[in-house]
């Protein structure tokens, strides 16, 4: 993706440095979560579901483990529309990433809803699966028994043989899905696993030496596929892992999963942007999501938390469904991170970060994407195409992915890049060391469990109303949510982004942020580097100009046979508001609007326009203005 509580399938990504002359502040440690007084609680009811329905113990705690980490997700869908414990499946909570036009009508995902099944067997609504962890896991213990009875006709006495069963669970027929999954399973099983989830349950699974009887698969009809060489350094532990590209409905071409062929650059979709998410599940399941082609996601690579292991899952030619905007698709590479945005170090790693940087590093000189803020990119930071998608836009990484750590791993720190240039132009650099704000976060989804986050570094400063700590924080016109939310962006510029200041009063500076004025604290600049960048603002004579979330071609662009795709603004900036232009981009949209064996088959292709863009630093996401609606700022006092 990250968001409010997040749809996890990818989903899937992102958001410096230095300071004027302050002295550093000091770092408030991390303030660990008590344990609550039912922290046992999960554990008791994995006991009472595996003898509800007669699933060993065992193995039900292992399928959640390698699904979520027993986890509730904070009672939010996974990317791939999975809840709770046991990853419950709601095809309908899935995030769209393909971003395509929103007026073309799409065929509607063909996949295995496990959340309707699991209720149905229980007898209990979706709803109480969604939202009750042990409910969750007793319909999970349900579908797994139900499972056993149609691969090997009976509940196994032995443990070693619900393998089949365990297979089952993944809805894939790819052999190596299905299969990876099992033998992770029965891995931990055998190794044992011990945590206390993020909201305080201490689970334990008991290892035990266990050999799992694989001719009971036999039933199952798995596919297998092949794989191709990836396309990554030399040096980095990566391995193929094609996501899926196939039709989930043979009478239907536009009925397939999970990316589009291309042919990229040479096909006119330059790549411009590396995009940083974060997956929300781990990294098996990660895998499995994009291999099955019902989930309409994938991203290019994926980053495994304990190691920095790294899967190639879609060639860097063809364009992976990850931003939740189609134009942003075209030009982007899509790097997921395993790991939990609102867990923040937890997951992220050193190994994580250096293995994603070189990653980085290799694709910015393959492509020819400048290593800066502005090009490498959260997934945090790209606006929803249309005014009805800015509200479900995915907020991964999240405030506590350090750019501070990862700019410098890429060889371009933050406030180095920034350099000489315009004074009334600052870079947004907090120190992620050296603050440590206090946030809230709905655990559950809702407002039912909203508490503190546990204290740890952060990527972005807050800006409020007026120059006063006691002034109400800005607001988004698209967010409702609590201001103090961890997941709430409409009040965070983060690290690297770049704007113009307006004004300056003691330990106070604004900026135009979003079509508003914007305070924040910067005491002796300490929160801010010195900026560079064109200035632009609307063009003389207006009132205001629109802001579009993407740079898409004049409807007279457009062959007969595609239909224009509207462009609809998603912002206004007021006249006489001065923004930072990043880049002047064309416009252009790719055409695939269904399944073909190859890239050049009739039916895919890149419309081009006349209409230039230029793309700048608007609100916490970027967005596109036309450039004959602006003019370039009459702003002197450069160094």
């Amino acid at each position: 993706m990250r968001m409010t509580p997040r749809r996890l399938l990818l989903t899937l990504a992102l958001v410096v440095a230095m300071c004027f002359a302050a002295p550093p502040a000091t770092a408030r440690p991390a303030r660990a979560r008590s344990a609550p007084a039912n922290a046992g609680m999960l554990q008791a009811a994995f006991a009472a579901a595996a003898a509800e329905f007669g699933v060993p113990e065992r193995l039900l705690l292992a399928v959640s483990y390698n699904l979520s980490r027993w986890e509730n997700h904070a009672g939010a869908p996974s990317v791939a529309g999975g809840y709770g414990p046991m990853h419950l499946v709601d095809v309908g909570s899935r995030f769209d990433a393909k971003g395509k036009g929103d007026h073309i009508p799409q065929a509607p995902p063909r996949t295995h809803d496990t959340l309707a099944a699991a209720a149905r067997l229980r007898g209990a609504t979706p709803e109480q699966l969604r939202h009750d962890p042990a409910q969750n896991i007793r319909g999970g213990a349900a579908l797994l028994a139900q499972y056993a009875h149609e691969t090997v006709g009976r509940l196994p006495a032995s443990a070693a043989d619900w393998y089949a069963a365990t297979a089952r669970y993944t809805g894939s027929d790819e052999a190596r899905v299905a299969l990876d999954f099992a033998d992770a399973v029965y891995a931990t099983m055998s190794v044992g696993a011990r945590r206390t989830t993020g909201d305080g349950q201490l689970v334990t699974l008991t290892g035990g030496a266990i050999v799992p009887n694989r001719a009971t698969v036999r039933g199952l009809h798995l596919r297998n596929t092949g794989y191709n060489p990836v396309e990554c350094p030399g040096d980095l532990d990566c391995a193929f892992l094609i996501a899926a590209y196939r039709q989930t409905d043979l009478a239907d071409a536009s009925s397939y999963g999970n990316f589009d062929l291309a042919a990229r650059p040479g096909d006119g979709l330059d790549i411009r942007y590396i995009v940083i998410h974060n997956t929300e599940i781990d990294y098996g399941l990660t895998v499995r999501v994009f291999q099955d082609p019902a989930t309409a996601v994938s991203s290019h690579y994926l980053v495994r938390s304990a190691d920095g292991a790294i899967a190639n899952l879609v060639k860097g030619r063809n364009v992976a469904w990850h931003a939740g905007n189609w134009y942003v698709n075209g030009h982007a590479i899509g790097i997921e991170h395993e790991g939990f945005a609102i867990e923040g170090a937890t997951w992220y790693t050193e190994r994580m970060y250096r293995a994603s940087a070189r990653l980085v590093r290799y694709l910015a000189q393959k492509y020819g994407v400048p290593l800066d803020r502005a090009h490498i990119i959260g997934h945090d930071e790209i606006p929803g195409p249309t005014p009805q998608f800015q509200a479900g836009m995915h907020w991964d990484p999240g405030p506590f992915w350090d750019w501070d750590h990862y700019m410098q791993l890429l060889g371009a720190p933050i406030a180095s890049r920034s350099g000489a240039g315009n004074k009334r132009i600052v870079t947004i650099n907090p120190g992620f060391d050296e603050q440590a704000p206090a946030l809230t976060y709905c655990y559950d989804g809702g407002v039912a469990d909203c508490r503190p986050v546990p204290r740890q570094g952060a990527n972005f400063i807050e800006l409020r109303t007026a120059p006063d700590p006691t002034a109400p924080l800005i607001a988004n016109q698209y967010i409702s949510a609590d201001p103090t939310l961890a997941n709430n962006w409409a009040n965070k510029a983060m690290a690297g982004q770049r704007f113009f200041l307006v004004d300056r009063r003691d330990d106070w500076d604004a900026i135009y942020f979003g079509g508003q004025v914007a305070w924040f604290h910067n005491r002796g600049g300490y929160n801010t580097a010195p900026g560079g960048g064109l200035l632009i603002t609307p063009r003389a004579g207006v009132a205001s100009i629109p802001v579009y979330g993407r740079a898409y071609p004049e409807e007279s662009a457009y062959p007969p046979d595609i239909p224009p795709q509207p462009l609809v603004p998603i912002y206004e900036m007021p006249a006489g508001q001065i923004y930072v232009a990043i880049e002047l981009v064309p416009s252009d949209y790719y055409w695939a609007p269904s399944y073909t064996p190859t890239a050049d088959d009739a039916g895919h292709m890149v419309v081009r326009g006349q209409t230039l863009y230029f793309r700048i630093f608007f609100n916490h996401r970027f967005a596109y203005v036309k450039s004959n609606d602006v003019v370039i700022a009459p702003v002197g006092e450069t160094e």
